[in-house]
């Protein structure tokens, strides 16, 4: 069992940054690959970027790449995701996911994901 907190959402013009944190509890974090997932009102929940257990894998979305940065931090059972260049598309409650590791981080559906946290708000004003 893994318990997932993110933290790091807030209210940002839109080109600003933000930095997501996913805290993980219970069994560690570094068995699992991580994912970050977001969801917009009125709008199914969509893959964002993922990452494998040992750091040396990661998969992003198209709409974001070159803009967000996800990394892990196994000593501190943390995962992160790095937003620049926010734009108001981005706006959605971001949710982090873990994820066995022997299913692959090229998957983007969020059935693969065991464990998710409660989401944080990320709200990018024009």
């Amino acid at each position: 069992q893994v318990q997932l907190v993110e933290s790091g959402g807030g209210l940002v013009q839109a080109g600003g940054s933000l930095r997501l944190s996913c805290a993980a509890s219970g069994r560690t974090s570094s068995t699992y690959n991580m994912g970050w997932f977001r969801q917009a009102p009125g709008k199914e929940r969509e893959f964002v970027a993922a990452i494998k257990w040992n750091g040396v894998t990661t998969y992003y979305a198209e709409f974001v790449k070159g803009r967000f940065t996800i990394s892990r931090d196994n000593a501190k059972n943390t995962a992160y995701l790095q937003m620049n260049s926010l734009k108001p598309e981005d706006t959605a409650v971001y949710y982090c996911a873990a994820s066995p590791t022997y299913r692959s981080v090229l998957n983007v559906s969020p059935s693969v994901y065991d464990y998710w946290g409660q989401g944080t708000q990320v709200t990018v004003s024009s």
